[in-house]
């Protein structure tokens, strides 16, 4: 059984972990173009993806909805819970996960997947604990990173060039 599913966590992964508030209190989020173009693909070659965050924001709704994310989970206190009540909806088994995560809030859920993974940036506990260690920083290409290495190790990278007429 291969990876079936990716779970994101949002700030520090998907983004810089930064929250910046505008002048009328606006929150401001920033998503790297390049993990936005591999989430894409990876819901294309007919796999899923879903968020599982700790806060909540109409901007992470947005960007879920332009990436083709179906399945978004914001304000979740419990993340290795709300993954296994996923994991029971869709019926897969948690060897069919792949998650990412950088700080305590997402080490049990990292602990409870197949195959698991942190941000260069991640806390030092969290990238101790998962199975790939990334390169790169969150929000600046580790889910990018992150799926790259799931096409490989799911034999996935020639469909994935062909996507984009590359390959």
């Amino acid at each position: 059984m291969g990876i079936e599913l990716i779970v994101l966590d949002v700030d520090g992964c998907l983004t810089d972990g930064r929250i910046v508030y505008g002048a009328s209190g606006e929150e401001l989020k920033a998503f790297d173009v390049k993990d936005g173009l591999a989430v894409a693909s990876w819901i294309r070659l007919g796999r899923q993806a879903a968020i599982i965050t700790g806060r909540t924001s109409s901007i992470v709704e947005r960007r879920a909805r332009e990436l083709g994310i179906t399945h978004l989970y914001q304000g979740v206190r419990q993340k290795r819970e709300r993954l296994e009540a996923l994991l029971d909806k869709l019926k897969l088994s948690a060897e069919q996960v792949a998650v990412i995560g950088d700080d305590l809030n997402d080490y049990a859920m990292l602990k409870a997947a197949g195959r698991s993974y942190a941000p260069a940036d991640a806390i030092a506990m969290v990238r101790e604990a998962v199975d790939v260690p990334l390169q790169r920083r969150g929000g600046r290409g580790a889910v990018r990173e992150m799926i790259e290495d799931l096409f490989d190790h799911e034999g996935l990278r020639e469909e994935f060039l062909r996507l984009w007429s590359v390959g």
